[in-house]
């Protein structure tokens, strides 16, 4: 028989599971199995995302930490709840991307995730904040709307990440470029646009960084506007999104700050984690240290 650590902080968790979660019906169990094994009393609920705040306030007071078993899109619908109450966040990456675990060095395997969470090593993390909303990982307008838009839980399910790339390589040949007046911490540029990203964190759309030296405690934002006058430019661009490493002569234009305000000749939908959440006229902040979140013991 198996003989597991006991974890070496408080260890009553409330346990968020989004059960549409990519992995969630494969994993769960195993997971659950586990993380008792290894000690911890655990409350586990399956609330629709609306209910997260609100569940966690309910629990606030009878758990010592936060366990979210899901994806980017259930950590995103999560993640004012737990600004408000303040408990450490532990992740289970059940979902189709989990660009904030990659993000963390949280690796995709639930038993390596559950031994993270039982070792209790923990750091502050950056946020980013829109308009009223926070985020982990990216907030985006134009083009990554209508990607969003394109994905279905279906081809999430059954294609992972490869659901992105062709959901991407649909939405650019149909993208319309638009006006935009960008303010970063004082300075302004006018641009002709098919989208602007704006990353807190390391990763986006499964994988890609959104600069290639960007960390989820740097305390600053990095901000891409991707400016194609020509779509033999395209193969390209999408090569350098791949590294981080943005090129302004293949059009993307890169600028990093604290403080980010986006205007439009109309409004456009923002897209916060892969969820659409905000709307232009957008004010960006990053938000130093603003969450406790449990990630692997630094080698």
């Amino acid at each position: 028989m198996a003989i597991f650590p006991q974890p070496a902080y408080p260890k009553t968790a409330l346990l968020l599971v989004n059960p549409h979660a990519r992995q969630a019906q494969k994993n769960l169990s195993q997971a659950v199995d586990q993380l008792q094994a290894l000690g911890f009393d655990l409350i586990q609920e399956s609330p629709h995302p609306q209910e997260l705040t609100s569940m966690l306030q309910r629990y606030q007071h009878q758990v010592d930490f936060v366990i979210v078993g899901g994806g980017d899109g259930t950590l995103n619908a999560a993640v004012d709840g737990l600004v408000e109450i303040g408990l450490p966040l532990a992740i289970l990456p059940l979902g189709t991307a989990n660009d904030l675990a990659r993000t963390l060095g949280i690796p995709p395997s639930i038993s390596e995730a559950c031994q993270i969470i039982a070792s209790g090593h923990q750091q502050k993390i950056d946020l980013g904040w829109v308009n009223g909303k926070h985020f982990f990982n990216v907030a985006s307008l134009g083009l990554s709307v209508n990607i969003t838009r394109k994905l279905t839980k279906q081809s999430k399910q059954r294609w992972g990440v490869l659901a992105y790339v062709w959901a991407a390589i649909q939405a650019t040949f149909t993208a319309r470029p638009f006006h935009a007046l960008i303010q970063v911490d004082s300075q302004m540029q006018r641009v002709k646009t098919l989208q602007i990203a704006v990353g807190n964190g390391k990763y986006y759309g499964g994988g890609m960084p959104i600069a290639h030296d960007a960390t989820i405690d740097d305390q600053r934002l990095d901000l891409y506007s991707l400016e194609i006058k020509h779509w033999w430019q395209i193969p390209f661009v999408w090569f350098t999104l791949k590294t981080g490493k943005h090129r302004e002569e293949l059009g993307v234009r890169a600028i990093c700050g604290s403080d980010i305000e986006i205007y439009t000749t109309k409004p456009y939908p923002i897209n916060t984690d892969g969820e659409i959440t905000a709307w232009t006229p957008a004010h960006f902040r990053v938000i130093p240290q603003a969450l406790t979140v449990v990630v692997p013991q630094p080698k």
